[in-house]
């Protein structure tokens, strides 16, 4: 049995980091993050691993009665070996994002097998198609 298809595992990686349990522990959210995670917020701001892990447990989507995240159109690309694109929409408490993802293949085997290596959102503006 060979390696699971690599953009079947970016996917299922994305999915978890939207899942209220994942969002709401350190450890588990860390496992799916790379060493050298960066992220665009859709507010602008710019992420470190350790900012995001900090803050990620009290953000919508972990804190019961906060928005949680729904995604569509989740689509994946292979861009080399070891480098997956995600692309895909969110809505949470009414507002809109497009969101782009690269997984990166862990090369030491420690937490998950592929890790998110940089992520963006970019909201959409109430009206847009």
């Amino acid at each position: 049995m060979g390696e699971p298809d690599p953009v079947a595992a970016a996917v299922a990686g994305e999915l978890r980091l939207l899942e209220p349990a994942v969002r709401a522990s350190r450890a588990e959210a860390g496992r799916l993050l790379d060493p050298e995670f960066t992220e665009v917020g859709v507010s602008g701001r710019r992420w470190t691993r350790d900012a995001m892990l900090a803050d990620l447990p009290a953000m919508d989507g972990a804190v019961p009665g906060t928005p949680h995240y729904r995604a569509s159109g989740m689509a994946g690309v292979l861009l080399a070996p070891g480098l997956v694109h995600v692309t895909y929409e969110t809505e949470a408490g009414g507002r809109r994002a497009r969101r782009s993802s690269l997984w990166r293949r862990s090369p030491d085997g420690a937490g998950a097998p592929w890790r998110l290596y940089h992520h963006q959102g970019t909201p959409v503006p109430d009206g847009t198609p």
